[in-house]
């Protein structure tokens, strides 16, 4: 235990400082081994006066010290720095000895920590978004489970997506203006440079932003901020990517004035967990920062990540029954290799300029300039489908996707059940092979070709090409001992440029730039300017549009400090404006495609207070109310921009209030938080596009669903135990209670393309008001509502480390179908209620599924040794280690639109149109050597 001497001058103020001749001595040890340690710094603050223990780890300073209450800080490299207070009496020696401490094994949980993050967000694209880089700054004991044990089942934070949290890079936001969340991969594989984070967690607004919902984190790329020396990394893996590498060095602040950082990183893979993804990523880093002045410096930081990597896809029960978890239905073989028709390409570099001033004491100002820019880019096939417009040149395609509904054993099962022989065929058919077969597409082609005609399939990329500007001030104003002010204003502008890229032709030499499905060739045409129009590999083809968007934010914090209570107030006010701009004039809205859209603009405003009140040195009680009014993100706000001008109707800012309370236990024991949180957001909307079967009776569309004024509410428990045994052995536990659900029947509307088939199904101008959908009470597929995690970590003296944890995961819902739970469930084509309507089987069948819970065990290990002054670390990992196989997420199909056509489906042992899901992955491993230097 620390042996710490506070002598208390009797007589004299706690502040009071007369220069007096005294001295200070003490010694240092190791806090496991107990043993002395040397080259400690040892340095009172406020003050220049510093020393180094020696080989005994004992040290002194005699000087003309300050009297009364002070700090000294201890530092030694690979340990974790830790201050101390003292009180300095006039004339005599004040000795501490056995000061303790401990090793600084944050590189080690550094590198697990951010390899989870890099690796499990590369999945966010399937279907579930992630949280778990939000939290990885934080050393609470609920949030680091939440980040690496939970994050294999894409647990979310109180519910809530990434959009809800905010990513900084040097007080410059990184969420995406398109849909609010932030675009981790273009900072991936570059962990040895981004580990300086700061992470106020929930409502707590950072010194640099205003903040979110469920957490705001700080990258710091300062060069002379980084931790001097090099570091060489090698990873092996089976979950995105099968190996990484990664060197970087730091040099700290020179004598000359400068700093720099550089880094350098590949991952790369033939396949992850599952099949036929691929992965391809380069990292690139740099940071420079020049000391202007003993108060003033300027940073420059660049980050290129380009990265690429094959996507994999949800599939019904059906196809996981009879090809396993690993299936992927997007790759088949080209030539005897693997080739994925889906494919994700991020390159989007960032150049960021960064001037610190140092005012004075009290006053700092920090002055950012960034420019993003490159594209990011989705693949896949595209063809031209079988009821083509008479007078079209070529042949139409079906649909080559291997999981096509009418390709499995389930469709012959419904639609031809006196001939089982055609389902037995499927079946075999699918076992033996089930992917993507390029060769036919190829043959389909080249035959086509042959006949004068053009390419029937063709490989194509939704492109992204995104210039973003932005600029910020941040003031920080220290006001008395007791109250600080931070305030900021930041300015976006965004110009977004969005088209289809055709990228291989298959075997033809053209591509006709037509909608195959559309009902008359006037409507089929992408761009009426270019009617019929030939397109070779790299043009551009069927939609071409620009979004453009202005933010402008201001942000102001006070904070008051005391020794019983801390609180803050905190303010935000901006305006966004949203405008399409439309190159191609599409032919189905032909007079709503081409030009200058109106422009949507959206006042924001937010304030946040909150404060901790400390009952004692181990009790803290912490409460944080917020109420942000923002604007819905460009996603959110347009229902089909490849197509028309066409918004979200009566649409509005979203409203969230969040309120928490929390207690906290802190003793050299234990370490525990129990909190209680609860999150309404109003009037949210949601866009979803699919195939709905049974629109007004027997009709089938592409539609575009969106649901306006959506009401959603979220409240539950988290708590975090913490308990230090003994010096060596930790345990921890962790438990999330939530309920996620719809607070409202939100309004449904439908658009589609508009001609005769739309207009038999009651669509007006290709616009159809559904009313209200009735979604209150269903509960939002927002991961595990509930999750549980025991688990110990042991450090022993010699450098090596295990652990293990058990997690179990329950209560995770579908996402539910609006359009099924709307009155179109229960109407027929004349308006009136299904005459064989059955309430109570319509009940049954509109029930939400829950998923079945599980546990998962997941273990880790490693080992340091220094050599000299380098040290070498093994770390590894293996999640999920009795192969446990779990859903982390899934859909309803809105394709059974209606009573009946849901009735017949579900009928069946196998439906055809039933949910599609996501599963987790099976056992995975994570390997990691490090020599720092």
């Amino acid at each position: 235990m620390y042996k710490i001497l506070l002598i208390v001058s009797i007589g004299l103020g706690p502040h009071l400082c007369f220069p007096q001749a005294t001295e200070l001595t003490g010694s240092v040890k190791d806090a496991v081994s107990f043993q002395p340690l040397s080259g400690v710094t040892v340095s009172m603050e406020n003050t220049d006066l510093k020393t180094l223990t020696d080989a005994l780890g004992i040290f002194r300073i005699s000087a003309t010290l300050p009297l009364g209450e002070q700090f000294i800080k201890i530092s030694k490299k690979g340990y974790v720095t830790k201050r101390f207070p003292i009180v300095i009496q006039e004339g005599e020696t004040l000795n501490i000895s056995d000061m303790t401490l401990n090793r600084d094994y944050q590189t080690n949980q550094d590198s697990f920590a951010i390899t989870l993050t890099d690796d499990e967000l590369d999945q966010a694209d399937g279907g579930a978004d992630n949280i778990s880089g939000l939290l990885l700054a934080s050393l609470d004991v609920f949030q680091r489970a939440a980040a690496f044990d939970f994050s294999q089942a894409f647990f979310s934070l109180r519910g809530m997506s990434s959009q809800n949290s905010k990513v900084l890079i040097n007080g410059i936001g990184m969420n995406k203006l398109f849909n609010g969340k932030p675009q981790w991969s273009n900072w991936g594989g570059l962990n040895n440079v981004l580990r300086n984070q700061e992470f106020n967690s929930g409502l707590v607004p950072s010194d640099y932003n205003f903040g979110s919902v469920i957490g705001t984190t700080n990258i710091n790329t300062r060069a002379s901020d980084a931790r001097p020396g090099g570091n060489l990394t090698y990873s092996s893996a089976n979950r995105s990517y099968s190996n990484r590498l990664m060197a970087s060095y730091a040099s700290g602040l020179l004598e000359n004035g400068w700093a720099y950082t550089i880094a350098l990183g590949r991952r790369w893979g033939n396949s992850g967990f599952q099949e036929g993804t691929i992965y391809d990523a380069n990292s690139f880093f740099i940071s420079v920062e020049r000391k202007l002045s003993t108060k003033q410096s300027l940073n420059f930081t660049w980050i290129y990540a380009p990265n690429k990597r094959g996507k994999a896809g949800p599939n019904t029960q059906e196809v996981y029954d009879l090809k396993g978890i690993k299936y992927n239905p997007y790759w088949g073989y080209q030539n005897g290799i693997k080739r994925n028709a889906r494919i994700k390409t991020v390159d989007e570099p960032i150049l960021m300029l960064n001037h610190n001033w140092e005012i004075n004491s009290k006053t700092s100002l920090n002055t950012n300039v960034a420019y993003q820019f490159g594209r990011f880019s989705n693949s896949r096939l595209d063809y031209q489908g079988t009821d083509l417009v008479h007078g079209f040149p070529e042949g139409g395609g079906t649909n080559p996707s291997p999981t096509y509904y009418q390709k499995l054993p389930s469709y012959f099962e419904r639609n031809d059940p006196e001939n089982l022989g055609n389902a037995y065929l499927a079946l075999e058919t699918f076992l033996k092979d089930g992917q993507l077969d390029w060769n036919q597409l190829y043959e389909a082609n080249i035959a086509n070709t042959k006949l004068g005609g053009n390419a029937i399939y063709a490989l194509y990329a939704d492109v992204v090409s995104d210039r973003q500007f932005t600029f910020n001030g941040i003031l920080n104003k220290t006001i008395s001992e007791h109250v600080t002010l931070n305030s900021a204003i930041n300015f976006t502008s965004l110009n977004s440029e969005n088209y289809a890229e055709v990228i291989d032709l298959l075997g033809a030499n053209t591509y006709l730039d037509i909608d195959g499905f559309a009902e008359n060739i006037n409507a089929a045409q992408n761009d009426l300017l270019h009617p019929n129009r030939l397109v070779h590999e790299g043009e551009k083809f069927k939609y071409h549009y620009q979004l453009n968007a202005q933010v402008l934010e201001t942000f102001a914090k006070a904070e008051l400090k005391y020794s019983k209570v801390d609180m803050y107030l905190s303010g935000q006010f901006g305006f966004t404006q949203y405008q399409r701009q439309g190159i191609y004039q599409n032919g189905a809205f032909s007079e709503n495609s081409l030009g200058a859209g109106e422009k949507l603009k959206f006042p924001e405003f937010g304030l946040k207070l909150g404060g901790n009140y400390k009952l004692s040195g181990k009790h803290v009680l912490d409460a944080n109310l917020g109420y942000i009014s923002r604007a819905p993100t460009i996603q959110n706000s347009y229902t089909n921009p490849r197509e028309n001008q066409n918004t979200v109707p009566n649409m509005t800012q979203e409203k969230v209030l969040a309120s928490d309370l929390s207690y906290y236990f802190r003793s050299s024991i234990l370490k525990a938080r129990l909190t209680g949180y609860f999150i309404s957001v109003k009037d949210a909307n949601d866009i979803a596009f699919f195939f709905a079967d049974g629109i007004g009776g027997d009709n089938t569309a592409f539609v575009q669903e969106i649901l306006q004024g959506v009401n959603t509410k979220r409240l539950g428990l988290e708590l975090g135990i913490e308990a230090k045994v003994t010096s060596t052995l930790s345990l921890k536990g962790v438990t999330s209670l939530g309920q996620y659900t719809y607070a409202n029947n939100p309004n449904l509307y439908l658009t589609t393309e508009a001609n005769q088939r739309a207009e038999e199904a009651g669509f007006i101008d290709g616009f159809n008001d559904f009313g209200k959908s009735y979604l209150k009470n269903y509960r939002l597929a927002a991961g595990p509502e509930q999750a549980y995690a025991l688990g110990f970590e042991y450090r022993d003296p010699d450098y090596w480390f295990m652990g293990a944890t058990a997690n179990w995961l329950s209560h995770a819902y579908i996402d539910v179908s609006p359009l099924t739970r709307s009155s179109n469930f229960f109407t027929d084509f004349d308006g009136q209620v299904f005459n064989d309507y059955d309430e109570n089987l319509a009940k049954s069948l509109l029930a939400q599924e829950q998923f079945k819970g599980y546990m998962l065990m997941n273990l880790i290990g490693g080992k340091s040794f220094k050599i000299g002054d380098k040290y070498i670390s093994f770390f590894a990992s293996i999640n999920n280690l009795f192969d446990q196989k779990f859903k982390t997420g899934g859909f309803e199909q809105a394709r059974n639109a209606n009573y009946r056509q849901l009735r017949d489906d579900q009928a069946l042992d196998k439906p055809v149109f039933g949910p599609k899901y996501w599963y987790g992955r099976g056992t995975t491993y994570f390997v990691n050597v490090s020599y720092r230097f």
